[in-house]
């Protein structure tokens, strides 16, 4: 029987088993905790999904708002896979058991979000990602019962199996021996989500650190538009980390202003006319980053029935974290890293340049281009995880592998070294300087000199980090984890630096304007410690 292994138990990694599942193929999904607490749970918003009785909407306008906010950087064909099945995904969903808050007609309501001509964003209150993992994990669970999907926690990637070009399956580090074990498999799926430990404080959860896309570019997979960083432009600060306050409060109408010499200022709506406030994303954040004084988000005036009802999360968050009432007064808001456009490239299929190595959800980059559209990452997780189950289905699949046990004892050797003793610079605290670092000079607006001092900052870690004797005090996944984080780093400001044009999420104090000569992905390799450029300007994996 085939047998795949996937990394990461988000709704991406569960689309995907689910998927296979489905079509007899067994999968075994790993994870560090379960699923209840991944990154997925907390996605508020919605997902996008074209009503089919909407006489204005259509499949054709999804797909232009997409392409049109992503900056014409994704291909048409990946984008218009992607919006064509989003209303059988809805179907698929509700059969699952996804509860979808409803309309006066009982139909799904849909709500406005930012950067779409219409309302297609359906949604479940504001926890839609919880409803819809919950919905996953019981049909997981059903098939675990047919010995289909097997699920293991507190178990880490390490690295791929790779040979030749091709890829055998995974190392993995379980936590509860502090030992390295070969998990073979005839595919590998990432599901490992973005990449948030590299910024400290995001909306997001650092479990998704973005060390796997480190460690399989370092093994010769390639990576796509590092350089587009979404920004959210309504977060909530707390001492922990940046609260994410849905963009369901402006699909409900909620408006965004700051207040000068006594008067407010309704910058969005002064600017951009009536749907300012749902402007895409990246054009909201570039022109908080504008303002000096404090911004705030006002839905008081929507009523307390419609608040409780309708946002009752967003009400509940800042009740809880900030004492705000927001029936009462306005929520002060700030922009903060939320999405990672880019990732590992992948083809239509969502297979890397490495053959047998795929990757889904946020960890991939294919359909978001220059700056997702809000409702568009939970319909990406479900429709790629899809995709590439199909793409696994349809090959055959011989179940041999060729004999790599001297790669796992020698990664073996190296991990027990890093328990021997401590070091005078703790690995936490370097990870803690190297999200300092990013948030500084990755921020909503670059320029050459900060980015080329960021690149120089990471340099400086990356001569050293061969030599660290790591600390032994923290889990063992900190320690082997750190020079892919730094290689990350190093790939992420370098794409920044090259591209040497504003577009979408990327802003250029020194190079404010799109360039038409631009309009292609950006590629990173990575071969011998050494990085290449190049631009996809012909389409390789979109097409």
């Amino acid at each position: 029987m085939t047998t795949v292994a996937i990394v990461g138990s988000g709704i991406s990694g569960l689309s995907t088993a689910v998927s296979l599942a489905e079509k007899g193929i067994r999968s075994v999904v790993l994870s560090p905790f379960p699923s209840e607490r991944s990154q997925s749970v907390m996605a508020a918003g919605g997902i996008n999904a074209v009503d089919e009785h909407d006489p204005l909407d259509s499949i054709e306008a999804h797909i232009e708002d997409t392409l049109s906010g992503g900056r014409y950087l994704a291909g048409y064909d990946a984008v218009k896979g992607l919006c064509s099945a989003a209303p059988g995904i809805i179907a698929q969903l509700e059969r699952a058991g996804t509860v979808f808050t409803r309309n006066a007609q009982g139909g799904i309501d849909r709500r406005a979000f930012g950067g779409q001509r219409y309302k297609r964003t359906c949604y479940s209150g504001t926890a839609t990602g919880k409803q819809i993992v919950s919905a996953l994990v019981m049909a997981c669970r059903r098939y675990e019962a047919l010995g289909l999907i097997e699920r293991r926690q507190w178990s880490d990637f390490h690295s791929a199996l790779i040979k030749d070009g091709h890829c055998y399956g995974i190392l993995v580090f379980d936590e509860s021996t502090r030992e390295l074990y070969p998990l073979y498999a005839d595919a590998v799926v990432m599901a490992a989500g973005g990449q948030n430990a590299l910024f400290g404080k995001t909306t997001g959860s650092t479990v998704c650190d973005g060390y796997a896309a480190g460690r399989l570019f370092m093994q010769g997979a390639d990576l796509k538009n590092l350089e587009f960083i979404q920004y959210h432009p309504t977060t909530l600060e707390t001492p922990q980390k940046k609260m994410l306050v849905s963009e369901a409060a402006r699909g409900e109408g909620g408006r965004l202003f700051y207040e000068k010499a006594g008067r407010r200022i309704y910058f969005m709506e002064e600017r951009y006319g009536d749907k300012g406030n749902l402007m895409p994303r990246d054009v909201i954040s570039r022109e908080m980053a504008g303002i000096s004084e404090q911004v705030y988000l006002d839905v008081s005036f929507l009523g307390k029935d419609i608040i409780e009802h309708r946002l009752p999360e967003v009400q509940e968050l800042c009740r809880k974290y900030r004492g705000i009432d927001i029936t009462e007064e306005p929520i002060p808001v700030t922009p903060s890293v939320h999405f990672f456009m880019g990732g590992l490239a992948v083809d239509l299929n969502h297979e890397t340049n490495i053959r047998e190595l795929f990757a889904v959800g946020e960890c991939a980059s294919i359909y978001h281009g220059a700056n997702r559209l809000g409702g568009n990452s939970l319909l990406a997780a479900l429709y790629s995880g899809h995709t590439a189950a199909e793409a696994i289905a349809g090959r055959s699949y011989t179940g041999t592998h060729p004999d790599l046990t001297a790669y796992v004892s020698s990664e073996q050797e190296k991990l027990s070294q890093s328990f021997a003793s401590e070091s005078r610079f703790p690995v936490m605290y370097i990870r803690d300087l190297l999200a300092e670092h990013m948030q500084k000079q990755l921020g909503i607006v670059r320029e050459k000199e900060t980015l080329l001092d960021g690149i120089r900052d990471i340099e400086f870690y990356l001569d050293s980090v061969d030599r660290i004797h790591y600390d032994s005090s923290v889990l063992a996944y900190f320690n082997y984890s750190l020079k892919g984080l730094l290689v990350l780093a190093k790939a992420t400001l370098l794409c920044a630096e090259a591209r040497r044009e504003s577009r979408g999420a990327h802003n250029r104090s020194d190079y404010p304007e799109e360039d038409p000569q631009m309009n292609c992905a950006t590629i990173i390799s990575y071969e011998d410690g050494a990085y290449r450029i190049h631009y996809d300007r012909e389409g390789r994996y979109e097409h």
